[in-house]
């Protein structure tokens, strides 16, 4: 029951007591009105109550940031009565929520829709939906969650990108450019007992430890990545659009180098640390998935990535970095890296006016640098060849 259906219903008896204390014959029909309508929106609204159908549509197809979304919905009544009225509620994600009259479209269905104005880049996840049912009046309501959850995965606009601003860059490697080499590596297969006469190098010595007799190390051929694209979310650095902007150019980079035939490595350093590789066009859809979901969240530096002599990053014959914090740790591996005659670059998003000092240094050790200013033309300025860093 509605505060009005209280109101009413309290009305109803006021007046049926002043009724009978006046001796007032006609005021009885009066009351008597006022408590049946109450009454009487209590029980088709509980009748009609019954969980009902509902079916979304709309929110499944692939959306791209800034388009227009249309979601439809159909509920169709199970009960044996009617409602009288239905009301539908749905939050997409962060989104504001949507408050959405259901029209009726036949004798126990109803239909409405809303539209997503300029969706921003993200996973936007469509809970069950909350139907509100009410009479006529407003005396009476009653509320029911119903529904599949769904999401809807909203891509980063990527640009086209003809040429990269790292382009031209080669670094000598017995006479011939870094990317001719066959990307070769080694992983831990497994430990299995020493043989005599086998030499002491591949010693596992935990196993060792713990067994108490001499285990060794078996490896096994492990391809690495032509080229690991690293977006760095680190949640000290710009966040909002300057991460949009990030996102962008991480992916737009990526799909340049897809499309000219090469393995890549997507990994995003965000709080759940996503890695996603690519070779095919499934792969390439779900590395847009993991772009869409991408979040600035992430407490461990990029540098530390680089750390680890056996991740993806580091066994990467190239290495793509997009951030906006460019710290001295990161600055150090990034030379390091490109003093080894290893692929490195860096796109840097600038968000304000601060000099960044680390640039000028990656400059000087010949690692090329693209920097994007929120608002700039993305696909000029990973385009040209050199970026001037004051």
């Amino acid at each position: 029951m509605t505060r009005r259906g209280r109101a009413v219903l309290a009305l109803g008896l006021v007046v049926y007591l002043a009724a009978w204390v006046f001796g007032s014959r006609s005021l009885y029909p009066v009351a008597t009105g006022l408590v049946l309508a109450v009454a009487l929106a209590l029980g088709w609204v509980r009748l009609s109550a019954r969980p009902p159908r509902v079916s979304r549509h709309g929110a499944t197809r692939d959306v791209v940031e800034g388009d227009d979304v249309r979601v439809d919905l159909v509920v169709e009544a199970t009960s044996p009565v009617a409602p009288p009225t239905l009301v539908a509620h749905e939050r997409p994600g962060r989104l504001a929520e949507r408050r959405v009259e259901l029209y009726r479209a036949g004798r126990r269905r109803f239909a409405g829709g809303f539209e997503l104005r300029a969706v921003p880049r993200g996973r936007h996840a469509f809970d069950a939906v909350r139907l509100t049912i009410e009479d006529p009046f407003g005396l009476a309501r009653a509320a029911i969650v119903q529904g599949e959850p769904q999401a809807l995965v909203v891509y980063p606009r990527l640009v086209e990108l003809t040429r990269l601003f790292s382009e031209g860059r080669t670094y000598p490697q017995d006479g011939r450019r870094l990317l001719l080499r066959r990307p070769t590596g080694y992983e831990l297969h497994g430990v299995r007992e020493h043989v005599e006469g086998e030499s002491l190098r591949n010693v596992h010595w935990r196993s060792t430890a713990r067994r108490g007799r001499l285990m060794v190390k078996e490896l096994e051929d492990a391809p690495s990545d032509e080229v690991a694209m690293l977006l760095d979310g680190d949640e000290r650095g710009e966040a909002g659009e300057s991460f949009e902007v990030a996102v962008r150019a991480a992916g737009s980079i990526l799909r340049a180098h897809v499309r000219q035939g090469r393995r890549c490595a997507l990994v995003v350093n965000s709080a759940t640390r996503e890695v996603q590789s690519v070779a095919s066009e499934g792969e390439w859809h779900r590395a847009l998935e993991v772009l869409a979901g991408a979040e600035p969240t992430a407490r461990t530096r990029a540098s530390a990535l680089l750390q680890l002599d056996g991740g993806i990053v580091a066994r990467a014959l190239e290495l793509v970095v997009v951030t906006s914090r460019v710290d001295v740790p990161l600055a150090d591996r990034l030379v390091q890296r490109a003093l080894s005659r290893r692929g490195t670059s860096l796109v840097y998003v600038q968000a304000t006016h601060r000099p960044e000092p680390q640039l000028l240094r990656l400059q000087s050790a010949g690692i090329p640098v693209a920097v994007v200013r929120p608002g700039d033309d993305l696909a000029e300025a990973l385009g040209q060849r050199e970026a001037h860093v004051a």
